[in-house]
């Protein structure tokens, strides 16, 4: 059992700077890959960033290639979401996500493969 707490959220402006952590409990965070996701009002869930087991590709969605970040500490067991300049379409519910499975065998935007979430946290952009 993996249990997964978001926090960093909050209010930004157009242009800020924010870091979103995702702390694991447990002893078997090396053995799972991470997503960020985040929703939208409206809209469905959808992938952000993606960061697997050990080495590897990281994955990014276009809108936020060269301005997001994704990293992990396996000292910690947090995963860490770097948003740089932030706009107004960043505005949603970030939640962290573990899985088992590698990209080889399902894409890191499938919803279905994580095994375990966090509760999310709200970043909002007040511009």
């Amino acid at each position: 059992q993996v249990q997964l707490v978001e926090s960093g959220g909050g209010l930004v402006q157009a242009g800020d700077s924010l870091r979103l952590a995702c702390a694991a409990s447990g002893r078997t965070f090396n053995m799972y890959g991470y997503g960020w996701f985040r929703q939208a009002p409206g809209k469905e869930r959808e992938v952000v960033a993606a960061i697997p087991r050990s080495g590897g590709r990281l994955f990014y969605t276009d809108s936020v290639k060269g301005r997001f970040t994704i990293s992990r500490d396996n000292a910690k067991n947090t995963v860490y979401l770097q948003m740089n300049s932030l706009i107004p379409e960043d505005t949603a519910v970030y939640y962290c996500a573990a899985r088992s499975s590698p990209s080889t065998l399902n894409p890191w935007g499938l919803r279905e493969s994580y095994e375990y979430w966090g509760q999310g946290t709200q970043v909002t952009d007040s511009s």
